[in-house]
């Protein structure tokens, strides 16, 4: 299976991240897999994308259906050429018609497997992740029959937080988030004893799909290819959950309930049937005939608090015989007559299916069972299946996480404490720093004055040099200088999500507050100061290496102290590393507004001397206030890795860089894309006037001005946000424009009734207050200009887009919509293509760009 679909070279160097994240060009193209090798790559494009239809392997042959028959007769001819007995030539025939062949359907479990086994830990972790937001029931323990061991996927899982509601809505604390690893639920298992005329995995599907929905949550028999046999895929044990939305009228449970599907006959897969009666609180057991083999298994389940239920179709098999095992089952399994279902053709389906729910929603009202994946994992573990958390790297980079978050009782106390060259002293300098560039563009400005400036500067970065980093800090950084690769990712990923746990600080202000102030300002509300500071994060601990490289650079480029004397020179590289293994990193501080300018040069410095021959570069950026989708747009287009959701991330400006593979190189212009994310850094029309405007405007300016394409992301209001149609003026003015193009995003769902996207002419309209007053302070006394009267948007060259809404259905159980995914890769096709076409910027290596981030 696995030299079918190309992946064998991949066992012993597993399949990377990084890998499958390549820009190629299959990048470009909406191309169907027209040989097995195709399958891989094409789920994992479809999967970055969000593709509800990326478990779908049907192949596209491009070799005429009338061209095939003879070509495999003269192939057959030729490999019997080099037989030489008769003995030889009957195994070998044999062998032959037992492998599957290039024409033969790949099963999706089986190609879900495969990959899986030749993937390394984050890009399991990946495939998981997205799994998850396409509403697909994820794997839990991994089959690897030819090694003869089975694996718990615990790491894979660490990724997935979920969203709940509880009833009744809008109570306190009404909605959860948990990792899915975390959060404890009722679970309940369904698995196949030899033969059963109904399926499981519809079975499951229709318990949980609201209404008249159905959703294809686990892969099943009357899809394209669901009775393909699988290979190498049975024993695989998947898990789903079912998650209110705090509603009534559509919630099927009013708590969370998981779903365990284990593919396959419970006889030959018995020690995960042993693990599924350990963990769930029921199982369902669907079968046509009870045979003595499977009867003698399930009586050694005797004493087990684990209740049972089987699901016969008799009429199908031998009545009498299940008859007889099941009236001896009964005291043993402690069930009664109502444990036994029976489904036949003239059954009422959705009638069987309230019966199922009903059955569930009773075990969870009763005391019952309640576990976690990492309590799932820990009864692995005991019965002897391998759980992919348990390696060293692993282990010594969540110890270390421990001893740092186990400090963390107030993250506003640990930053004050611990992170100590932040808040003032960095607030502090950058605002001498930014003073200093005005005096300088001011004309002529008094040397007094600027030598004043230069002194208070220097004061500020001996005080800050005077500091030792903290013992945290410390940590942190032995964790990312780890001689191991493995280790340093496992590190990273271990401090997001320790952080994330550890003690966050509470709102500013009460959520009435909130809401006065919304219902005063007509909902838009922008504060200098956010209500709800900003979380402890992976970020911090980078800033803080960076203020310690700023100071230390200040001083040696003042004369202050010898270069020679220097202790955190290598802090560029180190960081370098985590940008090159998918960490965003920060290149505008959304704390004090303003850039690190030799920490970020010193970053740019070290990717120039990393890349060598490859440094030819395309800045891609993504701007528009927060809550308009721009996270999830640059995640779904490219698989990266920023905070989604409004209030999750950082509020500062972020970098991330993606490999053009050298194959596609020469042709699309550039061997990497810088993407650079606006995150939190623009804000709503309150502060269209003021300081913070000036500085939210020249922060657009800035990244735009960096940019060879710039993607604005729009929501509700016609209007470009004020502090970006500031910088377009700005550029218009300076000649450097780079590519945009405007994408108006749905914040309904797709399968609700919404307005009409938005016209093309809307944008070019005469601009509302906010924006008015915008154009007005940059044409003083030229009156006020439309849209459409500036150069930069010219009706032949604009470009706007409408993005369907994200979810189709009522999220948490909303699968991502179609419409959203195929209009995500339209955009970023268009987007390779105004590259390749040289329709955005010159390109720039890296050293151009060095010199442009000192300019700008």
């Amino acid at each position: 299976m696995l030299s079918l679909l190309g992946l064998e070279m991949y066992q012993a160097q597993k399949l990377s991240l990084q890998d499958s994240l390549q820009i190629s060009s299959d990048s470009m193209k909406n191309w169907a897999p027209q040989a097995p090798k195709d399958l891989p790559w094409n789920f994992l494009r479809k999967l970055q994308a969000l593709n509800a239809e990326a478990r779908n392997t049907t192949m596209v042959l491009d070799v005429p259906p009338d061209t095939r028959p003879a070509e495999k007769e003269s192939q057959v001819e030729e490999e019997i050429i080099y037989w030489d007995t008769a003995d030889d030539i009957s195994a070998d025939i044999y062998s032959f018609s037992e492998l599957p062949t290039p024409d033969t359907p790949v099963n999706p479990l089986d190609l879900l497997c495969a990959l899986l086994l030749s993937s390394d830990s984050f890009l399991q972790q990946e495939i998981v992740l997205k799994m998850s937001l396409c509403q697909f029931a994820l794997p839990l323990v991994l089959p690897d029959p030819e090694n003869h061991y089975h694996t718990f996927l615990l790491w894979a899982m660490r990724g997935t937080v979920r969203t709940w509601g509880s009833q009744p809505p809008r109570a306190v604390g009404s909605f959860r988030e948990d990792s899915v690893v975390l959060s404890r639920a009722p679970a309940f298992a369904f698995v196949r004893m030899e033969v059963s005329s109904n399926s499981k995995s519809q079975l499951l599907n229709a318990v949980l799909s609201p209404g008249h929905r159905q959703r294809d949550c686990f892969w099943h028999r009357d899809l394209n290819l669901g009775t393909n046999p699988r290979e190498i895929a049975d024993g695989l044990v998947e898990i789903s959950w079912f998650l209110p939305s705090g509603r009534e009228d559509l919630d099927i449970f009013p708590e969370p309930v998981a779903f365990l599907n284990l593919r396959g006959d419970i006889g030959s897969h018995w020690l995960q049937f042993k693990l599924l009666t350990e963990i769930s609180s029921a199982v369902f057991i669907l079968t046509d005939n009870i045979n003595k083999k499977e009867y003698k298994l399930l009586y050694s389940m005797k004493g087990s608090a684990t209740k049972y239920y089987f699901i016969l179709s008799p009429y199908r098999g031998k009545r009498n015989t299940n008859l007889r095992f099941l009236n001896r089952l009964i005291p043993v399994l402690k069930m009664d007559p109502s444990h036994v279902l029976v489904k036949v053709s003239s059954t009422d389906s959705a009638g069987f299916v309230r019966r199922v729910r009903a059955i569930v929603a009773h075990v969870t009202r009763a005391p019952c069972r309640r576990v976690s994946v990492e309590d799932m994992a820990h009864a692995a573990r005991k019965l002897g299946l391998k759980v992919d958390e348990d390696c060293d790297e692993c282990q010594r980079a969540k110890d270390r996480m421990e001893q740092i978050t186990r400090k963390i009782k107030d993250s506003d106390a640990y930053r004050r404490a611990e992170l100590r060259l932040q808040g003032d002293p960095w607030r502090k300098a950058a605002q001498v720093e930014r003073e200093l560039c005005q005096a300088q563009w001011a004309g002529d400005p008094p040397e007094r004055c600027r030598a004043e400036l230069r002194h208070r500067l220097l004061e500020l970065r001996t005080q800050q040099n005077g500091h030792d980093p903290a013992w945290g800090l410390q940590e942190f950084i032995s964790g990312i200088s780890s001689p191991s690769l493995g280790e340093k990712q496992y590190f990273l990923r271990w401090m997001e999500w320790g952080l994330a746990r550890a003690a966050q600080p509470r709102p500013r202000a009460s959520p009435e507050t909130m809401l006065t102030l919304r219902a005063k300002h007509r909902g838009a509300v922008d504060f200098s100061e956010p209500l709800w500071p900003e979380p402890l994060g992976v970020e911090h601990f980078l800033r803080e290496m960076g203020q310690f490289y700023e100071a230390e650079s200040c001083l040696v480029e003042a004369g202050k102290l010898p270069a020679g004397q220097r202790r955190f020179a290598h802090f560029p590289g180190l960081a370098l590393e985590l940008l090159l293994k998918g960490l965003p990193l920060e290149l505008i501080d959304g704390n004090t507004l303003s850039t690190p300018l030799r920490w970020v040069t010193g970053l740019l410095k070290e990717l120039h001397v990393r890349l060598e021959r490859r440094s030819r570069l395309v800045v891609l950026s993504v701007l528009g206030v927060p809550g308009t989708g721009k996270s999830t747009l640059l995640n779904t287009m490219f698989g990266l890795r920023f905070a989604t959701g409004r209030g999750r991330g950082p509020r500062g400006a972020f970098m991330q860089l993606l490999t053009v593979a050298e194959s596609f190189s020469q042709d699309l212009g550039c061997d990497h894309i810088l993407v650079i994310h606006s995150g939190g850094l623009i804000g709503g029309v309150l502060t269209e006037a003021g300081e913070r405007f000036e500085q939210e405007a020249s922060l657009a300016t800035l990244i735009m001005g960096l940019s060879n394409v710039t993607v604005v992301s729009l929501a509700e209001t016609r209007d470009i946000p004020p502090a970006i149609l500031h910088a377009f003026l700005r550029l218009e003015k300076t000649g450097h424009m780079p590519n945009y193009q405007f994408v108006y995003q749905s914040l309904q769902d797709a399968s609700a009734p919404g307005s009409k996207p938005r016209e093309r002419k809307q944008l070019l309209d005469e601009p509302r207050d906010a924006s008015r007053a915008t154009v007005q302070m940059e044409h003083q006394g030229g009156g006020i200009r439309t849209l459409a009267g500036l150069a930069f948007c010219d009706p032949e060259r604009q470009h706007v887009w409408h993005i369907p809404g994200l979810w189709h259905g009522v999220p948490p159980m909303a699968a991502v919509s179609l419409g959203y995914s195929e209009a995500i890769f339209e955009l970023k096709r268009c987007l390779l293509e105004n590259i390749r076409n040289g329709l955005s910027n010159q390109n720039k290596n890296i050293q151009q760009l060095i010199e442009l981030v000192r300019r700008l």
